[in-house]
């Protein structure tokens, strides 16, 4: 809003936010992967300090017009130093809270996320509404380090680092099934992106672009309900089962978009396809804890927010290119492919999504508690 506001361009204030969303992708996962050798703290502490000055520079240049490769520079210096703030709190859930409250926990971590994408968006725009667009970058500053520093200064639910030296963790990416949940979380991220420009693409041709909006909130409204009833309930089937269930749910639900009539019909196929994502959501970092090294969770959340981003980045340039072409339709049955392929890959993967992780011990030390028998990780699985 800000580099369009100043240079008239929405071009190139696509390529700047392109290049920090990019750069964020690509840093998330070494961020993480310091911050389960070094400590969240020393990462948390360090990378928001950076990331302010990298939001100064980005905020001065645009004010300042500076070239787009100016501006490109530091939107990448931006994006390089913002942690997955998500992947960060889901793995201190996994340090704080007893296994049979983490699947609650992690409910309650998606239901604020939702909550964040209704109110973040509609903040921003005030913002910039109201007093400039710079101001919201400003904001988007403050709350960021402040909430950071916060987080780092809360010691009790900060997990355990492993030393740089010895026989560390593996990478959480060298395990299968992470793997797996990568590209079963590109896939839900395609079907998400595609399913955002289905809603733009029909407000557009019913000729008020106006509703969008409201279908992309009342989508938040869907998932938000289903996290609390998910979150909530004792599920008794393993959550490699519950992943494959809610992944088919969710390419279900993106099926009756195309064939909406009215803008009254979409609202109402807005909550339905927004019913799965949380529960999905949910699932998929349930998952992630019971096989991804206990040393690496940090690193393994972030490589989900990554695939996810990577998915959605996806899923919206091909939705929004079959859109320009067929019109909404078109974008909601590629939407339903991408939720498609996550739901055969979370199938194919099930043998992988249900291996303990392998206990490594640190520099001849015991194994800690986590270093659990095949046995007592697939129960916790079971009762996450």
């Amino acid at each position: 809003m800000l580099v369009s506001a100043v240079t008239g361009s929405l071009g190139n204030a696509g390529t700047v936010a392109a290049a920090m969303l990019v750069s964020q992708g690509v840093a998330s996962p070494v961020l993480g992967r310091l911050a389960d050798r070094l400590s969240q703290r020393r990462v948390l502490l360090t990378a928001c300090l950076a990331h302010a000055v990298g939001m100064t520079l980005l905020l001065v240049s645009i004010l300042l017009r500076a070239p787009l490769v100016v501006l490109i520079l530091a939107a990448v210096v931006t994006g390089c130093t913002s942690v997955s703030f998500s992947s960060f709190m889901r793995a201190r859930w996994a340090a704080m809270v007893e296994h049979d409250l983490l699947r609650t926990a992690y409910a309650l971590e998606s239901m604020l996320d939702e909550t964040i994408f209704l109110l973040g968006p509609l903040l921003v725009t005030l913002l910039a509404a109201a007093v400039h667009p710079a101001a919201a970058l400003v904001a988007c500053a403050v709350l960021t380090t402040t909430g950071s520093i916060a987080v780092a200064l809360h010691r009790r639910s900060e997990p355990m680092s492993e030393p740089a030296t010895g026989r560390g963790p593996r990478r959480a990416i060298a395990v299968p099934g992470v793997r797996v949940l990568m590209a079963a979380y590109a896939g839900m991220g395609f079907l998400l992106g595609a399913v955002d420009v289905t809603m733009i693409a029909f407000a557009r041709a019913q000729s008020a672009p106006g509703l969008a909006g409201v279908f992309l909130s009342l989508t938040a409204v869907g998932s938000l309900a289903a996290g609390a009833v998910y979150g909530a309930v004792d599920w008794r089937l393993s959550q490699a089962r519950l992943l494959s269930i809610t992944t088919c749910l969710l390419a279900l639900g993106a099926v009756p978009l195309a064939f909406a009539t009215s803008s009254l019909v979409m609202a109402l196929l807005a909550v339905v396809a927004g019913v799965a994502i949380a529960p999905s959501l949910i699932a998929g970092s349930t998952l992630l804890e019971s096989v991804a090294p206990k040393g690496s969770l940090s690193e393994g959340f972030s490589w989900l927010t990554s695939a996810g981003a990577l998915g959605i980045a996806l899923g919206t340039a091909v939705g929004g290119r079959l859109a320009d072409l067929g019109g909404f339709a078109e974008a909601a049955a590629v939407a339903v492919g991408g939720g498609l392929v996550a739901l055969a890959l979370s199938v194919a993967g099930q043998s992988a999504l249900r291996q303990a992780p392998t206990a490594r011990p640190v520099s001849g030390t015991a194994a800690p508690e986590h270093t659990a028998a095949p046995e007592q990780s697939e129960q916790r699985g079971q009762q996450a």
